[in-house]
């Protein structure tokens, strides 16, 4: 769940409604207020909250926050108010814009999100765009990105905690032999890692270590110039530990000169409800320093405001 600093007595929607409409007016624009509101309210009161604002003053709330707001913590707020499926159907839309570079976006999407919330994506996306996702990403991508990518977006996964261990052998066998003959876009290895349930992989990938004495991911480095591959292992890593696929997203987003505030806000906003304690605790033990003093000292003002008050920081 969310680790958002939730108030004890949550004021009535109408009251943060009032509050918000109040940020908006006069000189200036309040955005404490908006911070102290939207940040600390999880995704159904966001949306009762724009259902309410758009029946009380006739206007969309995304509409007023984009009037007021600019940079990167508009794009924070803008995308943390939206639902969630609505954030990744956009979120889905401009990673298609973006040719290879939006690839690992959509991967992340259709590997971290359930089955369920995976068909509200689509659902939205078409209700967005009048198109049909998984048609715009086999238009927009090719070879073995394409292979991987759309059945990853179609995926039906069953979410429960059964698995099936011989079955977990005898697949862990056939990832091996496509790995041992270079045939990583191979329709077997491509239909386990698409259909099986999160629970079956685990069990599947454990054998393999056990079987052959080394990780899938290490055998997948062969040729670490191989973009496909390193494309690979994110999927296998997304599908297993997203904690340890996003505090990468999130280190490499702060490290060295600049910030990239597109993928640090994606992280911050689509993990904050899902499991940002797990990736903070990730990032803390790789890094041997809090996520919150990194965010501190990459980004400054309202956009880091924002973030610090979506990981949970009491004191935003």
């Amino acid at each position: 769940m969310a680790s958002l600093n939730v108030p004890s007595e949550v004021p009535t929607v109408a009251e943060d409604c009032e509050k918000l409409r109040k940020a908006f007016v006069g000189w200036g624009t309040d955005e404490a207020c908006i911070i102290s509101i939207l940040a600390h309210r999880n995704a159904m009161q966001r949306s009762l909250i724009r259902q309410t604002y758009a029946e009380t003053f006739g206007e969309d709330l995304l509409k007023s926050l984009a009037d007021e707001l600019s940079g990167d913590f508009e794009r924070a707020v803008l995308m943390w108010t939206l639902n969630p499926s609505e954030r990744d159907a956009l979120l889905a839309n401009e990673a298609i814009k973006k040719g290879s570079a939006g690839h690992c976006i959509l991967m992340e999407i259709a590997c971290t999100r359930s089955s369920h919330d995976l068909f509200l994506v689509r659902e939205d996306y078409h209700i967005r765009f009048k198109r049909s996702l998984v048609e715009d990403v086999a238009h927009h991508t090719s070879g073995e990105f394409r292979k991987i990518l759309v059945p990853l977006l179609m995926a039906h996964r069953y979410e429960g905690p059964e698995v099936n261990m011989a079955l977990a052998t005898s697949e862990a066998k056939i990832i091996h032999e496509n790995i041992t003959e270079k045939a990583y876009s191979h329709e077997e290895l491509i239909r386990i890692l698409t259909t099986r349930s999160k629970a079956q992989l685990s069990a599947t990938f454990n054998n393999y270590n056990d079987l052959y004495g080394s990780t899938i991911d290490k055998n997948l480095k062969a040729d670490p110039k191989d973009k496909y591959l390193a494309f690979l292992r994110s999927v296998i890593k997304c599908l297993s530990y997203p904690e340890k696929y996003f505090e990468k997203v999130l280190r490499l987003s702060m490290k060295g000169f600049g910030t990239d505030e597109e993928s640090l806000t994606r992280v911050v906003v689509t993990r904050a409800e899902v499991d940002m304690e797990n990736i903070k605790e990730e990032y803390y033990r790789r890094n041997n320093v809090s996520l919150d003093n990194d965010i501190k000292g990459d980004t400054s003002g309202d956009y880091q405001h924002m973030l610090l008050a979506l990981i949970g920081n009491k004191n935003v």
